[in-house]
Parts: structure tokens; C-alpha cells; sequence
């Protein structure tokens, strides 16, 4: 039986060690101190917990509310006092601003202290996907660990130095939690970046040509446009003279059905490297409803999923243009982002989700090629 003393780190410290001696006495077989209100500081948890492990003889839990930001940090002042338990939820979740973070108080354990746990950290990443996937609750893109940006990189310095040695920008390798690292173009983007953003679709500009695709890239970046991956192809296909990418994946047609009393259902209809799928499935709208169905089939047949979707107004009135911008992710990790603009909210949607998927399964492609000549076959 564990023992929490509601609001411990506001309570009156003696009176509280009182308590929990009562309750020890009473046989419980551990106690908790709860930082209810996320009020209390590292230092002030330290010496609190040290306190109560030279009066209690059970193990003790500790019990952190995020709303200062300091649950983590909290969390690992308790442990190093001597607390043998932590409460932790999935990416933080909780009352008000969340709990202390499971994979972020993990990691540190693992990384900075050396105090290892039971935990399969390389299964991080996919639960808390899992998790955000059931509560309908999105993980902020900045978050650590398990945020989509936390292995992402866009500077041209930050990307030649994790291009040199990931070490330089990047605390832990991102394999360890289930991730991989990707680069993204920008405005703060570099030859070395884009080189190897380029590398990933097989494609090879010159010094010459690299210099202008980046001018080009920087250029969209100081108009605030976030440049996608299908932006950065489409862009050197342009100032290389070659055609466009391969489309693995064409959308033959689709249908919605959507209305009041009536549960928003997409048909569709894919080609993917030459075989016809079709697939139905129902969403919690129209859009929804067309990108389940689009995903039912790549997830099946190419691992790929959708991992984020942004939908934007660019102009004003019912008949506004919408600019619709994905990322999908196969399940090695590969990422690709891509956009798509149009008057029909859910068309440009599947357009966008297309467009990303062939992304992906260009860089699949090109990795399998690499493979076979690594195992010295005819590429």
C-alpha cells in the first residue's frame, strides 16, 4: 500500500513528517509526496526528501505536476535524494500542464545519471505516437524526446556538424528512442544540408547548380514559406532541367460522402508501382474519412503513415484557397514533408498526402538500390 499526502511540498514540514511516520507505523508499505500543484523547486524537493529518509524506513515515491516546468527536474532532485519511485505518464500527460514526462525522465536517468531502468527506450518514439493517436492529444513538434523537431535540423552550421558528427548538435543518438534524424529546408539552410536532403532522392546537382537550388530554397525561407520536401525537389528538378519525381503512387479518383446524420465514408481508389488498390473508410470528417482510407493502404503495403497535418486559409471568403501541409513517416523512420494548394479543403489534402507518400517511397527506393549494391547486384 502506498501512502500519498496531497499537496506534500506545500504542507507544514513537521506536520508532514508526523503523517507519514503514522503511517509507516500503520504498516504502509511506501509513501508518496505528491507535488500537487507543481509549486515546488529541485532544491526544496532534494532537501525534502532527504529529510523524510532519515525518519522513514519504507521506500519512498515521488509525484510531480508540470506546471512550472520543472516536473522532470523535480523528479530526478527526489531520486538523487534517495526516492525510488517516480509517477510519470506517457508525454507528460496529466492535469493542467501535464505530469512528469516519461521518456524525458528516462532518458535522463539512462544518459545523465547512469541509473538504468526496465524500460525498451527504442519503443519511446512508437508509444508515444500510440498514445497521442488515443487521447486525440498532440505532442507540441519541440518537445524532447518524442517532439517531431527534437531530431530535426535546419541550420546550415547545426546540419554540416551533424553531417561531420551527429555529437555536435545532438545529445543522443535518436535511434536509441525509436527515431531518425532528418533535415529540413530553409531560410538558415546550407550547401551541406540540402546536398544531403538532395543525396536521400538520388539526386546529384553540381557546386554550380547546389549554389542555386540553396539561393532559391533561402529565398522562399525569408518569405516565411516553410519548404517542404516536395518543394526542395520540385526546385532542383527546375534548376537541374530534369523531369519531376517518379510517382510510385497515382490517385486514380475518390469519392466522400459526408452530411448531418450521415457518418463521413471516403472511397478510394490508388495505383502504386503499377497494382490497383481500393479501400473505403469512415473518419470523423470528410478529410479524415480520405486520408484514413489513403493510409489504410500505404501503412499495408509501404509502412507509411501520416505523422502531422496542417491546414491554413491563404485568402479570404467561402471560396478561400486552403494550403495544406503533411509530413508521413515509414516505419524505419524515413520522413518526408510536402504541401499542396487548392479551393477544395479535402482534395488538396489527399493531393498534399500523395504527394508526401511518393516522396518517402522515393528515398525507400533509393535505399533499396543501395543495397543491392551493396550486395553487389545490378542496380
Amino acid at each position: 500500500m502506498e501512502f500519498s499526502a496531497e499537496d506534500a511540498t506545500r504542507s507544514d514540514k513537521e506536520y508532514l513528517k508526523q503523517v507519514y511516520k503514522a503511517v509507516v507505523d500503520a504498516h504502509a508499505d511506501r509513501i508518496d509526496v505528491p507535488d500537487t500543484v507543481g509549486y515546488a523547486t529541485p532544491k526544496y524537493i532534494h532537501s525534502l526528501i532527504s529529510e523524510l529518509k532519515q525518519v522513514i524506513d519504507v521506500p519512498i515515491s515521488i509525484h510531480c505536476h508540470d506546471d512550472f516546468g520543472l516536473a522532470v527536474a523535480n523528479s530526478l532532485a527526489a531520486i538523487e535524494a534517495g526516492a525510488e519511485c517516480a509517477h510519470v505518464t506517457i508525454n507528460g500527460l496529466g492535469e493542467r500542464a501535464g505530469n512528469a514526462s516519461l521518456e524525458e525522465l528516462v532518458m535522463a536517468l539512462h544518459c545523465l545519471y547512469n541509473k538504468k531502468t526496465k524500460i525498451n527506450t527504442t519503443l519511446l518514439y512508437e508509444t508515444s505516437k500510440l498514445v497521442s493517436s488515443l487521447t486525440g492529444i498532440v505532442v507540441q513538434p519541440n518537445k524532447a524526446i518524442v517532439g517531431e523537431n527534437a531530431f530535426g535540423h535546419e541550420s546550415g552550421i547545426h546540419t554540416h556538424g551533424i553531417l561531420s558528427n551527429p555529437l555536435c548538435y545532438e545529445p543522443i543518438s535518436p535511434e536509441l528512442v525509436g527515431r531518425k534524424r532528418w533535415l529540413e529546408a530553409g531560410k538558415h539552410a546550407g550547401i551541406h544540408g540540402i546536398s544531403a536532403m538532395l543525396a536521400e532522392y538520388g539526386i546529384k546537382p553540381t557546386q554550380e547548380q547546389l549554389r542555386q537550388i540553396v539561393a532559391k530554397v533561402k529565398e522562399l525561407g525569408d518569405k516565411g514559406k516553410h519548404v517542404t520536401d516536395a518543394d526542395l525537389v520540385a526546385i532542383a528538378s527546375q534548376v537541374m532541367n530534369q523531369q519531376s519525381i517518379v510517382e510510385h503512387v497515382r490517385l486514380m479518383d475518390f469519392v466522400v460522402t459526408t452530411g448531418i446524420n450521415v457518418v463521413p465514408t471516403a472511397s478510394v481508389r490508388l495505383m502504386i508501382d503499377g497494382k490497383e488498390y481500393i479501400v473505403a473508410e469512415t473518419g470523423v470528417g470528410p478529410v479524415d474519412a480520405a486520408l484514413k482510407a489513403i493510409q489504410k493502404i500505404t501503412d499495408r503495403i509501404a509502412s507509411i503513415r501520416l505523422s502531422e497535418f496542417r491546414l491554413e486559409a491563404i485568402s479570404g471568403g467561402s471560396d478561400a484557397l486552403a494550403e495544406v501541409s503533411i509530413k508521413v513517416e515509414d516505419n524505419k523512420g524515413k520522413i518526408a514533408s510536402a504541401r499542396a494548394t487548392g479551393e477544395d479543403i479535402v482534395v488538396t489534402s489527399v493531393q498534399a498526402m500523395i504527394n508526401g507518400i511518393n516522396k518517402v517511397m522515393m528515398k525507400k527506393a533509393i535505399d533499396m538500390d543501395k543495397d543491392r549494391e551493396v550486395k553487389g547486384y545490378t542496380v
